[in-house]
């Protein structure tokens, strides 16, 4: 059954705003007018209230009673707890993966590493965020995809989306120049063999060390923004 045009222009809504509230196009705490929502996406009150509504169970939105809707706050606290957890799900689903992943897990690794790593210079810096952090997301969902749990996988997803808005913090201030991205390749392949050797305990240290690497980096931006 096909979704309806309505419920399609609701999906749309989720996903533009969404997307606005990871890239920082609204600030945290900051209030969401309707008024404001219905010229920039050119859509009526009904979408843009379902939107919000996916997105205050997605903890990306507030909602305040009798008032509207206001862009979650962030904090420091919640940046360290955020990765942290990211980190402990991200290596115990790998440690799974290792236990139970097939050739094919192992092929799809390899071919995500292959795309990731062949992102060397791109146009311009708005193109090269967008398709190195897909084919980023792609490599590392293809690593824990061998746990063959989708619960955990499902887990996994939300518990990214409230990671995003952070993350996001740390591509901008690293605006990826070539000698970044030099440095992630080598992280990359040195994760990627340690996987495919199957040292679970090496590869899962070496994946905590990877995603824990933008937190200092993070924290210092939220610091200069008052983000405390």
């Amino acid at each position: 059954m096909e979704d309806s045009p309505k419920q399609n222009l609701a999906i749309s809504a989720y996903r533009w705003l969404k997307r606005d509230i990871i890239r920082g196009v609204f600030a945290p705490g900051e209030k969401l007018l309707m008024a404001r929502l219905k010229e920039r996406y050119d859509l009526g009150v009904g979408p843009l209230r379902e939107a919000l509504s996916q997105l205050v169970a997605d903890r990306l939105v507030v909602a305040i009673s009798q008032r509207g809707y206001r862009v979650a706050p962030m904090s420091l606290a919640e940046l360290e707890d955020l990765y942290d957890a990211r980190a402990q799900l991200e290596g115990l689903m790998l440690e799974l993966a290792i236990q139970r992943g097939d050739d094919r897990w192992e092929a799809d690794i390899i071919a995500t590493a292959h795309t990731l790593a062949k992102v060397e210079s791109v146009s311009s810096s708005e193109e090269l965020l967008d398709i190195w952090d897909s084919r980023h997301k792609a490599y590392h969902s293809a690593i824990v995809a061998g746990c063959n749990s989708p619960h955990l996988m499902q887990v996994r997803d939300t518990l990214f989306d409230q990671v995003e808005r952070y993350r996001h913090l740390w591509l901008r201030e690293t605006v990826f120049s070539s000698e970044a991205l030099a440095v992630k390749r080598e992280e990359h392949a040195a994760l990627t063999e340690a996987v495919l050797s199957r040292d679970a305990s090496k590869a899962r240290r070496m994946m905590r060390e990877h995603l824990m690497t933008p937190v200092p980096i993070i924290t210092e931006v939220m610091a200069r923004r008052g983000l405390d």
